[in-house]
């Protein structure tokens, strides 16, 4: 039981790195072919507004492939609840990040935002992985 714990633990921390690394991602491309030529400030501040909405589009399908790799894991009876392990990891975590960092309003909807969309695609991938063949 322990070791399917820290499975859900490495899922839920695999989705949060990979995450973070497509924004990355996205701000290179971003400051090299989209909008090159500014100082480096320019594209700091705006990493601050593209994260959150990168953290939503890229975490949904994030998820629902975390929810249908985990939903696979259990019989199917206990595959939703493996799944919504991975996201309350993933939202506990999150949510003790953005605490320690600067929360606005603004962050705080957009957050809500991430973590109900990624609960609705943690939920349909391992629903559809719980499914018999």
């Amino acid at each position: 039981m322990f070791s399917r714990l820290a499975w859900l633990v490495g899922v839920a921390l695999s989705v949060l790195v990979v995450n973070v690394a497509l924004s990355i991602l996205y701000m290179v491309v971003y400051s090299h072919s989209i909008d090159p030529g500014h100082e480096e400030q320019y594209y700091y501040d705006y990493i601050k507004v593209a994260a959150p909405y990168c953290s939503i589009v890229a975490g949904i399908p994030l998820m629902l492939l975390a929810g249908w790799r985990v939903g696979g894991w259990w019989a199917k009876e206990f595959a939703v609840k493996a799944a919504l392990v991975v996201w309350l990891i993933y939202a506990l975590i999150d949510t003790g990040v953005l605490l320690a960092a600067e929360l606005t309003p603004r962050i705080a909807v957009l957050s809500a935002i991430s973590l109900l969309t990624k609960l609705a695609a943690v939920y349909l991938g391992a629903s559809v992985a719980g499914r018999p063949a």
